[in-house]
């Protein structure tokens, strides 16, 4: 009797206009749904692991990462509406529960679409990075944001469109709110688009030293809208993307080998032989320098006070000092040579030549002294020569 008492207790109470017993069974399957989809999700992922050790590793472990980002918030309420179905709801209700379907498995599509990009692009991007820092470049960061807006808008596009807003007129409004938004921030478009004309034609990288102008230092980082440069006095420099494209850049991180060209004079006094030897003193001393090549010495020209030699030489190291060693060896070499074989390095020296004219009103023979004054003839020089007083 108390069998009956109790299935006429669960048949005959409503909830909803539907039995107790009912909704009972809604809840064990959604319970049992949702323990069985959590178990299949961890059967799968410990099976994808296990083969990331065989040839498709990546693909394994990726596919494995991708499944680990499922959301118990979704796998529920999809539990909740698999219940839901048994139950004999009204015709309203159950076009309300397709809809929660599309939008569950869309959302749940979108996490595992989101979750393997950017997997990808993150191990595409370090893969290919120029450095072994790890740190994306501003390419990889473009590219990620890019894609993120880009799956959620068709995302975000369907579960309207699903829930009967009409998309077309949205889009429509939507281009016509970017044009206003791109008029009124079209510095930041600018300085965005340089990252990535910066990224993709790459003329600087992160840890490059480079030179901008009268600015010089290490690049620190490059982001969506300015590069960070730390300078040789220790202080960071942040330029805008734009301005950096419009200036002239040296990039000494490239610089495989240095090219050196120095001039040197000697004094006057030097013979035509220590002339014709000098050359080949200066291409002795370079040769025997480590990490050099020789290109040519001559004896260029003749000076105001000098007779003046051009040396070029290659340095195969690019570092700063190693070429200020190198040069400072040259230097000190050269100098021991040019002693041994007497000669001398010219200085700055200036000859004025002063010419002594008759004095108006008086004959005198030229080249003869005047007698006055015990012979002493005072001179006044100007701009063009000296004159008698």
């Amino acid at each position: 009797m108390s069998d009956n008492v109790i299935g006429t207790f669960f048949t005959d109470t409503r909830f909803l206009g539907i039995p107790l017993l009912n909704w009972l069974i809604a809840v064990a399957a959604a319970c049992v749904t949702f323990a069985v989809a959590r178990i299949a999700i961890g059967f799968l992922r410990r099976r994808l692991q296990a083969r990331s050790h065989t040839a498709s590793a990546h693909f394994s472990a990726t596919a494995g990462e991708v499944i680990a980002g499922t959301s118990n918030t979704l796998v529920a309420l999809a539990s909740l509406l698999v219940g839901a179905g048994l139950l004999d709801l009204p015709a309203r209700w159950a076009q309300r529960i397709d809809g929660l379907w599309f939008v569950v498995a869309i959302l749940q599509i979108a996490l595992w679409a989101h979750r393997a990009m950017m997997l990808g692009m993150h191990h595409y991007f370090r893969r290919h990075a120029a450095s072994d820092s790890g740190q994306l470049t501003a390419l990889a960061a473009l590219s990620l944001w890019g894609a993120k807006v880009l799956l959620w808008a068709v995302v975000l596009l369907a579960m309207l469109s699903n829930l009967g807003v009409n998309i077309t007129a949205f889009v429509a409004s939507l281009g016509v709110g970017g044009i206003a938004v791109a008029l009124a921030v079209q510095n930041i478009l600018g300085d965005l688009f340089a990252s990535m004309s910066i990224a993709i034609d790459k003329p600087f990288e992160v840890n490059d030293f480079i030179v901008v102008g009268t600015l010089a230092g290490t690049v620190e980082h490059v982001g969506l809208k300015t590069t960070r440069i730390r300078s040789l006095g220790g202080e960071q420099i942040v330029m805008s993307n734009a301005s950096m494209l419009t200036a002239t850049i040296q990039n000494y991180k490239r610089l495989r080998e240095r090219r050196v060209v120095f001039q040197f004079g000697l004094d006057y006094a030097c013979t035509v032989e220590q002339v014709r030897q000098v050359p080949q003193i200066v291409e002795r001393i370079i040769r025997a320098q480590d990490k050099t090549r020789f290109d040519r010495s001559h004896f260029k020209g003749f000076g105001e006070s000098s007779l003046d030699f051009e040396t070029v030489y290659i340095v195969l190291d690019p570092g700063y000092n190693p070429y200020m060693d190198i040069q400072q060896a040259i230097n000190l070499g050269m100098m021991e040579a040019f002693a041994e074989i007497g000669v001398r390095f010219a200085h700055p020296v200036r000859m004025l030549h002063v010419e002594s004219l008759p004095q108006p009103g008086r004959r005198e023979e030229r080249g003869r002294r005047p007698e006055a004054d015990g012979g002493a003839m005072p001179m006044a020089l100007s701009g063009q020569g000296g004159r008698e007083s």
